[in-house]
């Protein structure tokens, strides 16, 4: 059993997976990175100087606390709709939706590529060529 597990663990399937896991954590923390640190600050200053990480609505306060950030509700235990972290969210996965898109389009084309190529003619068998040269023998007679 311990000779099964460890043949399906180290088959290149599984390699190739824990590795795309791997890449695929690492470039979602790009992604984040880059939609919360560049895309939408520069969206927000375009829309009036809008903040979408700390666009919220109060859904409930009934200790009717000033609550003036994202933070300060958390804090406060104020339950709200956190209207800014979805739009966040939304990005994220658009970015990496329209990335995976292109990777699986690229794929996808060189496929074609290969698959368009003619492949070479098969060598004849022997039995082809040895018919063909007695054939042959036959005709110049």
């Amino acid at each position: 059993m311990l000779k099964e597990f460890r043949d399906f663990a180290i088959k290149g399937n599984m390699v190739d997976l824990a590795i795309g896991v791997i890449i695929g954590a690492a470039f979602g923390a790009i992604v984040s990175s880059l939609v919360d640190d560049v895309f939408m600050p520069v969206i927000g200053l375009i829309l009036n100087g809008i903040d979408f990480s700390n666009l919220f609505v109060v859904l409930s306060n009934p200790k009717n606390i000033p609550v003036t950030s994202l933070a300060q509700a958390k804090d406060a235990g104020v339950a709200t709709l956190n209207i800014g972290l979805f739009i966040n969210a939304c990005v994220k996965f658009l970015i990496v939706a329209f990335v995976l898109f292109m990777v699986v389009k690229g794929i996808n084309s060189l496929k074609k590529k290969e698959a368009a190529k003619p492949a070479a003619p098969a060598a004849p068998s022997t039995e082809v060529v040895l018919l063909t040269q007695i054939r042959d023998e036959l005709a110049k007679r």
